[in-house]
């Protein structure tokens, strides 16, 4: 017993309501069938891994402690293990592994809600973690300007906000639904941003849509952004535009409706969307500080 009272079991007890526990998840079959390679992977199918870890959830939670989840990735662990020269078939490599992940990767708070909740919030969550990743490390190692010398990952983030500013002050009242997609070598980088406003929220969902739309500007690359504005009583109105030269250009009403009412794997024709008028992308004011297109 301390001369508190406390003996020490409760109060070992105590301090485990206060270390932080991290848990990471191999969110699908694929991933898990990579981990079974692994002699000390203990699990022989996904489901009663997924059961497993969420009985471990539970009692973490039940413990009284913070606890966060993060996206398992075979991949990058077995990328990780070689660089720091541990053995991936062991569990203390595991371990170490997800305490990496908890300190610079993408992490969801356990609150109890079940698997099939969290699992795509989850992956939703890594996802956007990555774009954000790509989209500022090519704003950052584009280097100057060949025509004027100004940094372009900085001039292109500024143009970026700028835009997105002119087009939310554009589109006017109603619920704005955004989505910016810019091709990226064999990949696709895509932001979605929902607003209730007609200026840019200042939270992380904005720093990232304009990090990805200054990327398409960086990288010249022929990214397009589509706007969805609903409005009680009206019909939900869809505008498009392309990125040329570092601004946007609106797409035409035909264009607008083809990009939607296509099956971008198939190009086989979609139904158009009922209660939905597919319309032009409506012109920006031209800003002054757009300048000229930045070239590396």
């Amino acid at each position: 017993m301390t001369r508190t009272g406390t003996t020490t079991a409760q109060l070992r007890r105590a301090l485990r309501r206060e270390v932080p526990s991290t848990v990471g998840l191999l969110a699908d079959e694929h991933d898990f069938t990579a981990m079974r390679r692994y002699r000390t992977f203990p699990f022989d199918d996904h489901t009663t891994y997924l059961r497993q870890a969420e009985a471990l959830l539970k009692t973490l939670a039940g413990q009284g402690g913070h606890t966060t989840v993060t996206l398992f990735d075979p991949e990058e662990y077995a990328a990780w293990c070689t660089e720091t020269a541990l053995d991936p078939d062991h569990p203390t490599s595991r371990s170490r592994f997800t305490a990496h992940l908890s300190a610079t990767g993408a992490r969801v708070t356990y609150t109890g809600q079940p698997l099939t909740t969290l699992l795509p919030e989850l992956v939703d969550t890594a996802v956007r973690h990555a774009t954000w990743q790509y989209a500022t490390t090519v704003l950052a190692t584009t280097g100057p300007c060949a025509t004027c010398g100004e940094d372009i990952g900085r001039a292109a983030f500024e143009r970026a906000g700028r835009l997105l500013a002119r087009l939310l002050e554009a589109a006017g009242p109603g619920t704005h639904h955004l989505v910016c997609s810019v091709p990226a070598g064999d990949d696709q980088l895509l932001a979605i941003l929902h607003t209730d406003g007609t200026t840019p929220p200042e939270d992380s969902t904005g720093t990232e849509f304009t990090a990805v739309l200054a990327a398409g500007i960086a990288l010249a690359a022929p990214a397009g952004l589509v706007l969805r504005t609903s409005t009680p009583g009206t019909r939900d109105r869809l505008h498009g535009w392309r990125l040329t030269d570092g601004t946007l250009t609106p797409l035409t009403e035909a264009e607008v409706f083809a990009a939607y009412c296509t099956d971008a794997r198939t190009g086989e024709p979609l139904s158009p969307e009922p209660g939905v008028d597919y319309r032009a992308g409506f012109p920006l004011t031209p800003d002054l500080d757009d300048g000229h297109p930045l070239h590396h």
